[in-house]
């Protein structure tokens, strides 16, 4: 999940500056950290894996570290959210994580204002990492906020369409609809009422609904959250009131918001086998690229297509883009063994070997661009689509904030109050929206 106001601290100018004296044997002099890397150590990683194919994935991955770092011991936590990480970055101690990883995109920004995660551009000068050869230009913006990289990425999400090529076949639909005028044609023709619900829904656009958030709508227009001077832009930019405008015709015309909102009470859990996608209660779906594996271990009985999402109907030539987010990897201010613990980051992150075998255990996106061309990727062919959106120069994702994730729910109120009809006037919605997402940064920022 960028940051909007880019500018390097003098701190992060000075470490620079002191890692040219780096010394190669342990990086003591250029990292500030004082353990031996190179000794006999034990070092701890949490993480928020939690099914029993991603974390043989996450064991067969440290393995293979141990196997290159013979001295370096993991000992790993897996089932780690946020709330539980910032617990215990709080608190302190040698309990605590020595490396951390977080879903969580959008809280760059407050892990690295707030110094929850360890500055980590000392390290990268002392091995020389080239960030721009190494990584595509959004996933080095959404884990550094301000100039300071607290993060690095590990794997990364691409978010498409999925759909029912059956029903396509069936509905005398040739190809996946590439501007929102056509998906909404096409969401109209696949619904199918039944009494007072449906027998089937072409797409379910509700704010409610799994991924149809506002960060993941809102990637498919040309736009910018803040302006130069860090302030909210989404009452002055248009492609904030075009996509609510049209997100809200969505609703209204495959039924209204009441109707689809008991029709959606009826779904399964976004990660069960019972997900409405793989049970034909809607024939086209915003999701991520972990959504084909899911629903084809599901056996869902019709053939699955995947393609771009949709995007404004002005902005065709950019069709292909999509919204990119990812797991970050850091380290933990506290630990007492960052040299140790970069050892990890740094493999896990960037060699191309390890983050290829990753990606093909968990099925998400490779995160360097080594390993996005690489050869050894064993995916299903249609994932071919999400390694060309993670690809595409107009993928983008949500920018980094001091407050993490808060202006992101402060849109998404608004959403649900103007799909439900309580918010009648959209520009005055944006123009409070704004305002609000403007105070509570600045509080947060005293």
């Amino acid at each position: 999940m960028p940051a909007f106001r880019r500018k390097a601290t003098a701190a992060f100018a000075a470490t620079t500056s002191i890692a040219l004296f780096a010394t190669a044997c342990t990086g003591q002099s250029s990292t500030g950290a004082d353990d031996d890397a190179s000794a006999n150590t034990t070092i701890t990683f949490w993480h928020g894996w939690t099914a029993p194919s991603e974390v043989q994935a996450i064991e067969d991955n440290i393995a293979r570290f141990e196997k290159k770092h013979p001295n370096i011991t993991v000992k790993v936590i897996g089932g780690i959210n946020d709330d539980k990480l910032n617990q215990a970055l709080r608190a302190g101690g040698s309990k605590g994580p020595d490396v951390i990883s977080s879903f969580t995109t959008a809280n760059v920004g407050k892990f690295c204002s707030s110094g929850a995660f360890a500055d980590l551009g000392r390290f990268i000068e002392k091995d020389g990492i080239d960030l721009e050869k190494t990584f595509s230009k959004v996933l080095r913006e959404y884990t550094e906020f301000e100039g300071i990289r607290c993060a690095m990425p590990l794997l990364s999400d691409a978010y498409g369409l999925y759909y029912n090529k059956d029903e396509f076949e069936k509905h005398g639909i040739e190809a996946p609809p590439k501007t929102w005028s056509e998906f909404l044609k096409v969401a109209k023709k696949l619904t199918k009422a039944k009494g007072d619900g449906y027998e089937t829904l072409g797409f379910m656009p509700n704010y409610h609904g799994y991924e149809t958030v506002v960060s993941h709508y809102i990637s498919q227009w040309n736009h910018a959250y803040f302006d130069a001077d860090g302030k909210s832009n989404v009452a002055k930019d248009p492609a904030f009131k075009e996509m609510y405008t049209f997100q809200k015709k969505m609703v209204d015309e495959l039924g209204g918001f009441e109707k689809l909102e008991k029709y959606r009470t009826t779904f399964g859990d976004e990660w069960a086998a019972e997900h409405p996608f793989h049970e034909g209660q809607v024939s086209m779906q915003l999701d991520g690229e972990w959504r084909l594996g899911m629903a084809e271990a599901t056996d869902p009985g019709f053939e699955i297509g995947v393609a771009p999402l949709p995007v404004a109907d002005d902005e065709v030539d950019e069709y292909g883009k999509g919204y990119l987010s990812g797991t970050i990897m850091g380290i933990s201010p506290h630990s007492g063994k960052k040299n140790a613990a970069w050892e990890l980051v740094k493999y896990m992150t960037t060699d191309t070997e390890a983050v290829v075998q990753f990606a093909n255990g968990i099925k998400n996106v490779p995160s360097t661009l080594a390993a996005l061309d690489s050869p050894d990727l064993k995916l299903d062919p249609r994932f071919k689509t999400f390694l060309d959106i993670a690809k595409h120069p107009k993928s983008n994702t949500s920018p980094g904030a001091v407050d993490g994730i808060g202006y992101q729910n402060t849109l998404q109120d608004l959403g649900y109050r103007y799909e439900s009809g309580k918010v009648k006037d959209l520009q005055a919605g944006l123009e409070e929206t704004a305002k609000q997402i403007d105070t509570d940064l600045a509080k947060v920022s005293r």
